[in-house]
């Protein structure tokens, strides 16, 4: 009898164990555990460990200047980022569309640009007017009164000019580019913008000469 329970238990251990190894097929994998890494955290380990803040002012100074690089260094930086500021600024006042703001860009604008800088235009002589007022205060009040009545009188002429000149602008830019929204109160004041200015402040400068046909 303890011979039979005991080859009994001995079946059952053994069905258990034979067992065992289904329910451990039928068991769901098991993740990683951990979360998966941000950019950032991934991009900081490829870069290896932060260096340690300084200690002292001494040690602060002479990391800046580490990072500065040596003065020849310096110079040569300045003097390509000025080099380079330079040739924008050319490639600006060329035209060139790329290196232009963003008000000036687009042929409706450079359109524009030509038929102001092909014309005289009494605007032009809005900015030696304000000279000539800001002199005119240190001259006698007769000199003053007579200054600021002409100023007046040649203000009202440069409005109504203003409007001539945004009008004709307007006109001019639906018979080039018909299906363009580049117009109205926008376009017009940016014409009576670059009129008003003296021609040799143009920016972009003008393409035209005064009278061309365009």
């Amino acid at each position: 009898m303890l011979r039979r329970g005991n080859s009994d238990n001995s079946d059952g251990d053994d069905s258990k164990s034979v067992e065992s190894p289904a329910t451990d097929q039928t068991a769901p994998a098991v993740g990683k555990g951990r979360p998966t890494p941000k950019r950032r955290e991934a991009e900081a380990r490829r870069r290896g460990p932060v260096a340690p803040p300084p200690m002292t002012s001494k040690e602060a100074r002479e990391r800046r200047k580490a990072n500065r690089g040596s003065k020849d260094d310096r110079k040569k930086a300045a003097a390509e980022r000025r080099a380079a500021s330079a040739e924008r600024r050319e490639r600006m006042l060329a035209g060139e569309d790329k290196y232009l703001l963003p008000r000036d860009k687009g042929p409706v604008r450079a359109f524009a640009r030509d038929l102001v800088d092909a014309r005289r235009n009494l605007v032009g002589l809005f900015m030696p007017l304000a000279l000539l007022l800001i002199f005119a205060l240190f001259l006698s009040p007769a000199v003053q009164a007579f200054v600021t009545l002409a100023m007046f009188v040649m203000m009202l002429f440069m409005v109504i000019e203003g409007i001539f000149i945004g009008r004709q602008i307007n006109n001019r830019v639906r018979e080039r580019f018909p299906d363009t929204t580049d117009g109205g109160f926008r376009l017009g004041w940016y014409a009576f913008v670059r009129a008003s200015q003296l021609r040799k402040m143009r920016a972009p400068k003008p393409r035209v000469e005064r009278g061309a046909a365009v």
